[in-house]
C-alpha cells in the first residue's frame, strides 16, 4: 500500500479529526470522522452512500467508546469491515487512539481488513467545480451544501468536495444531474 503510486478503495471511518490526521499519513485514502458518540444522521447517509460505492472500512480506538461506535455504525451498516489496532500501538502516555498509531500500525491493521487498493481516480477537477459555480462564485459555498445533500456526500470546501466527487463514485451523470437542479429551471 504505497501513499504516492496507489490508493485505499474503501472509504475509511474513524472517531475523530486526529484520527483523519495518522490515517493520512499512512496511506492515500478517503476518510470520514464521526466525531465520537456526536455520530449524526448526515455521517450514516455518508457512510452508506460509500458502502454502496466503494466499501467502507471502521477503524475506531481500541477502547469502550470505539467498540460502541462499531457497533453503532455496522448495526446500521452491516456490510462495513473492521480493522483493528491493538490497545498496545494505540497508546501513548495515558491517551489511547488511532491517533497515536505508528503508520506501520494503521497500514498493518487495513492489510488484515484485506483492505484494496487502486489507482486514484480523477474524474472531477477544479475546472468543473467552477463551471458548476461551486468555486469562485460567491454563492459557491451554499451551492456544495446544496450538491453534497444532493449526492449523498456531505458539505466540503472545494478541495473536500472534489476529494469525495473523485474518491465516493459520483459519476458524471449523476454529478450533472445533481448540478441542475441547484439552478432555477429556465423560463
Amino acid at each position: 500500500m504505497e501513499k504516492t503510486q496507489a490508493m485505499i478503495e474503501e472509504i475509511i471511518v474513524v472517531e475523530g479529526r486526529d484520527d483523519v490526521t495518522a490515517v493520512k499519513r499512512a496511506v492515500n485514502a478517503e476518510v470520514i470522522a464521526v466525531h465520537g458518540f456526536g455520530i449524526t444522521e448526515e455521517h450514516f447517509c455518508r457512510i452508506e452512500r460509500a458502502a454502496q460505492n466503494r466499501g467502507v472500512i471502521v477503524l475506531t480506538d481500541p477502547d469502550f467508546a470505539g467498540e460502541t461506535i462499531r457497533r453503532r455504525i455496522e448495526a446500521r451498516i452491516p456490510t462495513v469491515r473492521h480493522a483493528y489496532i491493538s490497545r498496545d500501538e494505540g497508546t501513548k502516555g495515558e491517551d489511547v487512539g488511532v491517533e497515536n498509531a505508528s503508520p506501520a500500525a494503521i497500514i498493518g491493521a487495513l492489510e488484515k481488513a484485506h483492505a484494496k487498493t487502486t489507482q486514484a481516480r480523477a474524474e472531477f477537477g477544479p475546472e468543473d467545480l467552477m463551471a458548476a459555480d461551486l468555486l469562485g462564485h460567491d454563492q459557491a459555498k451554499a451551492r456544495r451544501a446544496l450538491l453534497g445533500a444532493a449526492l449523498g456526500i456531505g458539505y466540503g470546501n472545494a478541495r473536500q468536495m472534489l476529494s469525495r466527487l473523485n474518491h465516493y463514485g459520483i459519476s458524471r451523470a449523476a454529478f450533472d444531474a445533481a448540478v441542475a437542479t441547484l439552478d432555477p429551471p429556465k423560463k
